[in-house]
């Protein structure tokens, strides 16, 4: 008789814990914090996220936000988040903070971003992005869609804002496959007429962008010498030929003056402004 009552209730028991399973596999779907639309900012080569707290401070004073945390990246790309959003936390941004910060391998920054917005998921709940980049920032919004430009699982990226770009090279004493090519001149398309190594590769990008999908300002300082004083005009502005056929929108807003230096575009209250209105329309 025993045994005849030990088959129930060992199946009894199977459904409990199964139950009791799916209880916490559910619980572990529905624990993630929803946010907004997050805003990443990515800082320039031998800086920090300090860089960014201008642009974010301003971005609190309109209004715009009060969820501010940071990504700390170590350099072999761990990420730690450090500070936390609330529910529904409105327009949140992120400063992200690379440890090594003069990384030239641009495949790694590339890296380094797709963990920042891993890191992300796996905390918060959000289906859409903005990326924004100064400097060396934007070789990691660039290779960032050059791995996950088509990548489902990601969030979509919907708004970038590109700072002082310099996508087909700088002029002066680096390696060859970032240094601009002597003579660099662009067609109507942005097209530049030599390519290093680096911009070579992030041609790759017009294959993996989505169409349709991101709105592009490219934000650029002329200090009367078509540069910033660090990077040329045409190195910026060759940002065009990697995505304006796919995105949704392009534009190219011009700063001119002393304000438009390349380690003052990111603190020029004008140059806010136009940040402001252009990621959440204010």
């Amino acid at each position: 008789m025993k045994k005849k009552f030990l088959i129930p209730v060992l199946a009894i028991l199977t459904i409990i814990l199964a139950a009791c399973s799916n209880s916490k596999s559910t619980s572990a779907k529905t624990s993630k914090v929803t946010i907004g639309t997050p805003t990443l900012f990515f800082h320039g080569g031998g800086s920090s996220y300090h860089a960014e707290e201008h642009m974010v401070d301003a971005a609190k004073k309109a209004g715009v936000t009060k969820s501010v945390i940071r990504a700390e990246v170590t350099s072999s790309g761990k990420v730690t988040l450090i500070g936390d959003f609330s529910k529904n936390a409105k327009n949140p941004i992120v400063e992200v903070n690379y440890q090594n910060n003069r990384q030239l391998n641009f495949k790694e920054h590339g890296v380094y971003a797709t963990n920042v917005v891993k890191a992300l998921q796996k905390q918060y709940s959000f289906k859409k992005m903005n990326m924004v980049g100064h400097s060396l920032g934007n070789i990691s919004i660039i290779y960032y869609m050059l791995l996950n430009g088509k990548n489902k699982k990601m969030p979509k990226l919907v708004k970038q804002v590109d700072m002082a770009g310099h996508f087909a090279g700088l002029n002066f004493d680096v390696p060859s496959d970032i240094r601009q090519p002597k003579g660099l001149k662009l067609d109507k398309n942005g097209k530049p007429n030599k390519m290093n190594k680096t911009y070579k590769e992030m041609t790759k990008v017009r294959n993996t962008y989505p169409k349709n999908q991101v709105k592009v300002l490219n934000i650029i300082g002329d200090i009367g010498d078509k540069t910033d004083g660090t990077v040329p005009n045409v190195s910026s502005l060759s940002l065009k030929y990697l995505v304006a056929d796919k995105a949704k929108s392009y534009q190219v807003v011009k700063f001119a003056g002393k304000n438009a230096r390349h380690s003052r575009l990111h603190e020029n209250s004008q140059v806010d402004k136009v940040l402001i209105k252009f990621l959440w329309n204010k």
